[in-house]
């Protein structure tokens, strides 16, 4: 948790200022929404899942330190982190579905945010690639997604990351939730 307003700001200050001791610090403090974020992705894929929590976040945290972001604040953090995770898993499905051919593939129930954009049991990969054909025709819509759905951020939190306003991310999150449900359909009407 966060010790006082701001401290999570601070450290990201600073590692963007090249403080090698603020990642270290500022981990165990995130530590514990990014497990919940990641056990919100494990507990949306199929039973028997072999890719662990744990796991999960600590490949983001690899993948963070490798990385050289510049940081804008605690919101922008966690919609980094919610790309990642995303990115971690889609491409555990990928390797999956390569190495079965296709059975087994690991699946992803939608929550109820994101019901209307496609079928229950939509695998990862389908979503992935509906998400990356949205990113070519309207970059932003495809990131409301990401940040909402994959991120968990609230509408006030997905405007401040993309410097929008609350309005344009509910618009746009109707928008691409309207269009995700057609490309996930196959270009079938309702």
């Amino acid at each position: 948790m966060e010790r006082k307003p701001g401290h999570i700001t601070r450290l990201l200050d600073l590692w963007n200022q090249g403080d090698p001791q603020a990642i270290e610090e500022l981990m165990p403090i995130v530590y514990d929404e990014l497990h919940r974020l990641a056990r919100r992705y494990i507990s949306d894929e199929r039973p028997g899942h072999t890719l662990q929590t744990t796991a999960l976040v600590n490949e983001a945290y690899l993948r963070l330190v490798d990385s050289a972001p510049s940081w804008e604040g605690r919101t922008h953090f966690f919609g980094v982190c919610a790309q990642l995770m995303r990115r971690i898993l889609v491409d555990w499905a990928r390797l999956r579905q390569a190495q079965k051919r296709g059975n087994d593939a690991p699946k992803l129930q939608l929550d109820d945010a994101l019901a209307a954009a496609a079928q229950p049991g939509t695998d990862l990969v389908a979503i992935d690639d509906a998400l990356n054909a949205l990113a070519h025709i309207d970059p932003r819509k495809s990131r409301v997604v990401e940040l909402r759905f994959f991120g968990g951020l609230s509408v006030k939190e997905t405007a401040e990351v993309l410097h929008v306003s609350n309005e344009t991310v509910l618009r746009d999150w109707k928008l691409a939730k309207s269009w995700l449900r057609r490309e996930l359909r196959g270009g079938r009407p309702e």
